[in-house]
């Protein structure tokens, strides 16, 4: 344990075959001025520490021998009060402690009500009667909007649609209904809308719940690596922005990268994936002409495109949210723990309760990531276990300006000590679009 002693100016670090832990919170005292000193610690409290290092009085005790070391910093949070700080300052409510190394995922799940578990084909096939009713309110608002009420149609029409991609998501989950076959008919039709191929999102997004977290593994959303970015001089201006400004809306390149390459899944994926990609294809040649031949391009831009915007924004900003936090650390594959990944690297995050309403409840995100089979009628009964189970060990929030603020300033590369390093530490020269968000956007929580 690295540490400074008072009125000495040297650091120095513990040496003792008889310490089996970490020394964490422990007062020392020096019996000689300079050198190579001996130490004599008394159990204390934990000290907070924001600069790496300790300010250690004189006292009496038990001598063990120490040398001179790089100081090193405890985890933050590790202390209450540092946690309180972080949350203050990132923009979260809560920010949860660190999850023990012996709790497994099973453990997690064992604690869960039976009942979340059960799928209940009214209340499915309630939230399907809740996006179709409010998708298809959204278009007539459209249509019947003067020029500066547009923005809001669009919105509410966008947030709808939004419910679409749940219903779907939920199908892929297999936790809509007991009928698979009917599943994926219903799954595949929420999707055309979004123009997402339903079986390649479902294969890459059963990636990313086994993945959850894991640096290179991961299908979502996670850290640039430095040395990638080092490597593209040519496209580091574009990854700065599209990691700052244009973030809650990158969900666009994710679609188009990850979903229609055949070359991205296994070979006994590829017949499925076909079909998908076909259904696609078909609602574009059919639906797109269908609308521009009813209200023209303007129509199709009005109708369709502006709505479909309004749902990747969501899609990005959910997603960011999500799995997306200075604190969250990104793991290697040998390092990577199952439980600390669904149930600490998950955020749950209270939006409106009209967006709530219309996407189902996927923002309550911690429960589907303990089990995806719990379906979004259920997962509140699951966070509230959750809660009572393992609340200290959640992290979560309110969406905020401070919050989003804190994702598109700061959580840009991978770093192993830090989790994250902005743009502006390692490309200053063309960091501007960063510096510009930081001018622009609100402080507040």
């Amino acid at each position: 344990m690295a540490c400074r002693l008072a009125d000495s100016g040297f650091t120095v670090k513990v040496m003792s075959s008889n310490l089996r832990a970490p020394i964490h919170g422990h007062r020392f005292v020096s019996t000689f001025p300079t050198g190579t000193s001996y130490l004599m610690w008394e159990t204390l409290p934990l000290c907070k520490s924001n600069h790496q290092r300790y300010t250690i009085p004189l006292r009496r005790g038990k001598t063990v021998k120490s040398v001179a070391s790089p100081a090193t910093e405890p985890n933050p949070l590790d202390s209450a009060e540092q946690r309180k700080e972080l949350c203050e300052s990132y923009g979260f409510r809560q920010i949860g402690e660190p999850l023990p190394d012996d709790i497994t995922l099973k453990n997690i799940i064992d604690t869960l009500p039976k009942t979340v578990f059960e799928i209940d084909n009214t209340k499915a096939w309630k939230s399907v009667l809740i996006s179709a009713t409010s998708y298809a309110l959204g278009l007539f608002m459209i249509s019947k909007s003067p020029w500066y009420l547009l923005p809001l149609s669009w919105a509410w029409t966008g947030t709808a649609v939004t419910g679409f991609f749940v219903i779907g998501h939920d199908c892929a989950h297999k936790s809509f209904s007991k009928n698979k076959l009917l599943e994926d008919i219903v799954g595949t039709l929420a999707f055309l809308p979004l123009i997402y191929p339903y079986e390649p999102w479902r294969f890459k997004h059963d990636r990313h719940h086994a993945k959850t977290n894991m640096l290179d593994e991961d299908t979502a959303w996670h850290p640039v690596m430095k040395t990638k970015f080092d490597e593209s001089p040519i496209f580091q201006k574009a990854i700065i922005y599209g990691y700052g400004p244009i973030r809650p809306i990158m969900s666009i390149s994710h679609w188009l990268i990850w979903h229609f390459d055949l070359n991205k899944f296994r070979p006994n994926e590829i017949g499925r994936v076909k079909v998908s990609l076909a259904c696609v294809i078909a609602f574009m040649a059919i639906g797109w002409p269908l609308i521009i031949y009813k209200t023209g391009i303007v129509g199709w831009i009005k109708f369709w495109l502006m709505p479909w915007l309004g749902y990747h924004f969501w899609m990005s900003t959910f997603t960011m949210v999500h799995h997306t936090a200075p604190h969250i650390p990104f793991k290697s594959s040998e390092e990577w723990n199952a439980a600390k990944a669904q149930l600490n690297g998950t955020v749950h995050c209270d939006y409106p309760k009209w967006i709530e309403i219309l996407c189902h409840d996927i923002n309550v995100h911690i429960p589907h990531h303990v089990s995806s089979r719990i379906p979004s009628y259920n997962l509140r009964a699951a966070h509230k276990s959750l809660q009572e189970n393992w609340g200290k060990y959640l992290n979560e929030a309110s969406w905020n300006w401070r919050l989003m603020k804190t994702i598109l300033t700061i959580c840009h590369l991978y770093n192993e000590e830090r989790n994250y390093i902005s743009f502006e530490e390692v490309a200053p020269e063309i960091s501007q679009p960063i510096t510009f968000l930081k001018q622009v956007m609100p402080d507040y929580a």
